[in-house]
Parts: C-alpha cells; structure tokens; sequence
C-alpha cells in the first residue's frame, strides 16, 4: 500500500501531477515503479514496430512508425528532463501524465495504431471469431 508520505511533490516539484510525474512515481514507487513504467514504454514501442511490419502498405508501415516513435520520444524527452539530463521543456509523460491536449491526442494516435494493427490482421487472413448470425469473407484462419 502506498503511503504517499513524499516531501517532494508538496514544495519543491513545481507542476508534480504534469511534467514532473516520474519524479513522484520515483520517490512513492522506487526503482521498481520506474523500472515498470521504462519496461512498460518499452513494450509499447516494440508492439508498434510489430505493427507496423505487419501494416498492409507503405504508409500504414510509415504511419505506424511514426506514431510509436513520436509517443517514445515524448517519453524519453520527458524521462530525459527528470532525470536532469536534457533541459526541462514541459513535456507530458504519455499516457501517465495530467493534462487534456495531449492525453487526448495520445489516445487518439494509439486508436490509429489500432486501426492499422487491425488492417494488418486482415490482410493476412486473421479475423476475429464472429458469431454465427454474421457472414464473413472467407477467413483463412481464425483467431481464438
């Protein structure tokens, strides 16, 4: 159970629950907290490689890819900035940090990561099992 005894975030983290979100899953979660978040981002950007060889043409391939690399770049810009590294520019942590604008427009790049990961499948034959009521194209394979 968390305690959330941190000094950090009460004075000294000047937007804690925005920019600064790492600095407080850090010091409330430890190394294994940020090791998950780093291990989960990095899952992240393998899927959306595996989606993106497997997207149906050139610019679902390029689309992909360039959705994936921009979330992990945003996360490794905002990881940079915590960790002192690289200067502090006020870039949200994807998918953890508050802020409107740019969860919004984080969801709605991974729905069409989605959407290309789903093209992929059908072209190479993968569909999902449907009911009997609903006709399908000739699945070549189905997944369960």
């Amino acid at each position: 159970m968390l305690d959330c005894n941190g000094v950090q975030k009460a004075g000294y983290l000047p937007e804690a629950h925005t920019d600064f979100i790492m600095s407080v899953i850090a010091e409330e979660l430890g190394l294994f907290g940020v090791l998950f978040v780093i291990i989960t981002f990095m899952a992240l950007m393998y899927k959306g490689v595996m989606i993106a060889k497997r997207a149906p043409d050139r610019f679902g391939r390029l689309l992909a890819l360039g959705i994936t690399f921009q979330i992990i770049s945003q996360a490794i810009i905002n990881l940079g900035a915590i960790s002192g590294s690289m200067p502090i520019t006020g870039i949200t942590l994807p998918l953890i940090s508050y802020g409107g604008s740019s969860m919004l427009i984080t969801f709605a790049t991974l729905g069409v990561l989605m959407n290309v990961a789903i093209k992929g499948n059908m072209k190479r034959g993968y569909v999902e099992e449907a009911d009997e009521d609903v006709p399908t194209q000739q699945p070549l394979r189905t997944v369960k």
